[in-house]
């Protein structure tokens, strides 16, 4: 009789290197484009450990607050080079970069503006599905106030989706658990 062999568990990864990834993946737009800004982090786990492999996706308004889709009812994007997506790996020791232009505000559904944020989903060994949450910035406290989203979950975990300034740009790192998890959106 010919024993079975247990079969690997199935994540989402490792397969987003082979199928999700593209050279030019993390520029959103040129390094060089007016107004380009970096959006660097690591990505962490329970126990506070950088992991080494990974995805991160972004979707976002241009400064205008105007998707590129041809679905956005104000029309599409009109930056020059801007596509609103972008994907990066993990390297460097685990960290992901993302090139693009600091979104503007989008309506709310609600008769007021979001603040400007990107939509973020993350891919990683061990996880079973992506986990969503959203990019907020540090320098829109004005906007940041009025947000709903923002507005619709504890004060103390509103700071977990705020991305702080850095050098080139912004740093955020996302925490998949523990004490300092980052808000994740079921989606």
């Amino acid at each position: 009789m010919t024993q079975l062999q247990t079969t690997p568990s199935a994540t989402v990864g490792p397969y987003w290197a082979i199928g999700l990834t593209w050279e030019d993946g993390p520029h959103v737009v040129a390094p060089d484009a007016p107004g380009a800004v970096w959006i660097r982090g690591r990505i962490y786990d329970g126990a506070g450990k950088a992991l080494g492999v990974g995805l991160v996706e972004t979707w976002q308004a241009d400064p205008d607050g105007r998707f590129d889709h041809p679905d956005d009812p104000r029309g599409s994007s009109a930056w020059p080079g801007f596509r609103g997506f972008g994907r990066s790996s993990m390297a460097n020791g685990g960290e992901f970069a993302i090139c693009t232009l600091k979104p503007g505000r989008v309506p709310d559904g609600e008769g007021g503006l979001q603040a400007p944020h990107l939509d973020v989903s993350i891919f990683s060994q061990g996880l079973l599905d992506r986990v969503v949450t959203r990019i907020y910035f540090a320098d829109e406290a004005e906007a940041n106030a009025e947000d709903v989203v923002l507005h619709g979950m504890p004060e103390d975990r509103r700071a977990t989706l705020v991305a702080t300034p850095a050098q080139d740009g912004y740093r955020f790192d996302i925490h998949l658990q523990g004490d300092r998890e980052t808000v994740f959106f079921a989606v």
